[in-house]
């Protein structure tokens, strides 16, 4: 499937279609996890634990908590 790139302000957007959502079990605000060898461009989705992890370590409350819980 070719896509194009759609201007977004300074950035670009790319329109993933409802069947390839689907598929991949996400859904239009799911939280992606974005990675690139330097050529190719990796979508996956991220998993609610992840996403939950990463959110607490960025919270800097809940940081030292979750961090003595993943040591104990």
């Amino acid at each position: 499937m070719l896509k194009r790139l759609i201007k977004n302000g300074n950035s670009a957007s790319l329109i993933i279609d409802r069947p390839i959502l689907a598929m991949l079990g996400m859904r239009p605000q799911s939280n992606v996890d974005l990675r690139t060898d330097g050529r190719v461009l990796i979508v996956a989705p991220c998993d609610d634990l992840e996403v939950r992890l990463l959110e607490a370590l960025n919270d800097d409350a809940r940081r030292e908590r979750v961090l003595k819980a993943l040591m104990e």
